[in-house]
Parts: C-alpha cells; sequence; structure tokens
C-alpha cells in the first residue's frame, strides 16, 4: 500500500508534519512519502494568472502523488481558525486541473494538532466538511490539543487518551483496507 502524508503547512519546523510521520509510523511495512508543502510552492492562485499563465506544473506534481496513494494522511494547521495560504493555494490550483477532484477520492486519515486547547478544532470540522466535496474520502478525523504538553519528539503522543484515539482510529483506518 502506497501512503502519502503532508501537512497542511509551510512551516520549517511544524507540528503538523511531526504528527503525520507518528500517525505514519503505525503503517508497518508500506511505502510512506511524506511532502513538504514547501516544494509545492506556487504563485497565489487567482483566475486572471491561470487564464495568463495556465496551471503551475508543480500543481500537476503534487495532484499526482495523490492519484498515485492509497491513503493519504494529512494534518492541518489552523491559521486564524483555518486553512494556512499554504495549504489553501495548493488546494485551490489542484482544484482547478479540468477533470479531477482535488483530493482524487483517495481515502483519509485526516488530522490537526495545534499548540492550543482546541488542537486545530476549526479547521478539522472545515476540512471534514469540504473536502468529500473536492474527492476527500474521509475515513477518520483526529484532534491532538495543546501539542507541547501531549507530544514528545521522540516518544510521540504521551497523553494515554490521546493516543489510544489514534490508534483505534488508525485500526479503523487499516480495516478499511482489511490489513
Amino acid at each position: 500500500m502506497k501512503i502519502l502524508g503532508f501537512a497542511g503547512s509551510n512551516s520549517s519546523k511544524s507540528i503538523n508534519r511531526e504528527l503525520v510521520r507518528y500517525a505514519a509510523s503505525f503503517f508497518n511495512y508500506h511505502d510512506i512519502e511524506i511532502l513538504d508543502l514547501n516544494d509545492y510552492e506556487m504563485p497565489i492562485y487567482k483566475m486572471d494568472r491561470e487564464k495568463e499563465n495556465g496551471i503551475p506544473q508543480l500543481a500537476f506534481d503534487f495532484a499526482h502523488k495523490i492519484d498515485s496513494s492509497d491513503l493519504l494522511i494529512v494534518s492541518l494547521a489552523e491559521n486564524n481558525g483555518a486553512y494556512s495560504a499554504a495549504f489553501k493555494n495548493i488546494f485551490d490550483w489542484v482544484s482547478r486541473i479540468p477533470g479531477r477532484k482535488a483530493f482524487g477520492d483517495v481515502p483519509l486519515l485526516l488530522m490537526a494538532t495545534s499548540p492550543g486547547p482546541r488542537g486545530g478544532a476549526s479547521v478539522l470540522e472545515i476540512a471534514k466538511n469540504r473536502m468529500p466535496r473536492s474527492g476527500g474520502n474521509v475515513l477518520e478525523t483526529f484532534s491532538l490539543p495543546s501539542f507541547s504538553e501531549n507530544f514528545d519528539r521522540a516518544k510521540g503522543i504521551t497523553n494515554e487518551e490521546f493516543r489510544l484515539q489514534l490508534v483505534s482510529k488508525i485500526g479503523s483506518v487499516k480495516a478499511h483496507f482489511n490489513q
């Protein structure tokens, strides 16, 4: 099984990327690739720009990564209660590719974390409701609040309740693939 993971963040120290890596570690013996959105930085989407220059090759490259995957593991950063500009811009460009849904109907483990006690709850709710209309086949969602209090870079999730929640959700995702 090919698994593609990415954080909806362009931070070089993304806590969401750490959560994606941690979640991906539960999928032993699989082909796992973790993307960095910085490698897909494109001009801010604008209809005029698309008409003048077309869709950037990086949008097609990102879409190809999605399409060649069996499972997406995504953890979204929350900026002012919504998607980060970096994620939204890639989402906008990929959604402009003719004849495709942005997330290609690929099964998805959707997560969020933040430094605060809501754990990215606002962006997670937005994405959970929006992604299915854009080809996001959301199998499970998970939120980790207060990242620095509940996550250790060497050990992973240190709060047993949250760790067990994630393990259970990953078990549900694996069951979808009969694993």
